[in-house]
């Protein structure tokens, strides 16, 4: 048990210290996402165009609300409601999680909700940064934290539609 803690420990400070360092650098070096038209979209870095119709920039995003801006105007009550669940699922993962493939995806999910809830203590609000645009469609700006949080809980979804089978060994 406590060697699972302390490399559960280990990999989400991990995980967790680049998705601060790099919400930090977005905020410090990349202006507010359409604050400066002149470059390349909305302000962002380029970081390839057209590839196969796909676009991808670092912008500097503020996101008050949950996934996508959802719930903006209740960014208190929302914030408040992520420590509740971070402290639920933290306690679920450690003491009543008795499948261990499913570790991962809980470290992941609660690494990006401390993320998240970070970003609020420090700034007030989430950063996002990572911005495509697919075939003309302009998919909502996200961070690291978002992502692993969306691949933790697809690693959930998978290990539930395609669990794992015990084979019973013939003594």
């Amino acid at each position: 048990m406590l060697r699972r803690l302390i490399i559960f420990a280990f990999v989400g400070m991990a995980l967790g210290l680049l998705d601060f360092f790099v919400k930090s650098w977005v905020s410090t070096h990349i202006p507010l996402m359409g604050t400066v038209s002149f470059q390349y979209p909305y302000g962002g870095i380029a970081v390839f165009q057209n590839f196969s119709g796909i676009d991808f920039s670092i912008n500097h995003v503020i996101n008050t609300g949950a996934a996508w801006g959802i719930l903006a105007t209740f960014s208190k009550p929302l914030f408040i409601l992520r420590i509740i669940v971070v402290i639920a699922l933290f306690i679920y993962a450690l003491f009543f999680n008795e499948k261990r493939e499913r570790d991962l995806p809980f470290l992941l999910i609660l690494t990006g909700a401390l993320g998240n809830i970070i970003d609020f203590f420090i700034y007030g609000h989430v950063i996002d940064m990572f911005y495509f645009v697919f075939w003309g469609y302009s998919y909502p700006v996200f961070n690291l934290a978002d992502s692993w949080i969306c691949i933790g809980i697809s690693l959930l979804v998978l290990y539930s539609l395609f669990p794992k089978k015990h084979v019973q060994s013939i003594n």
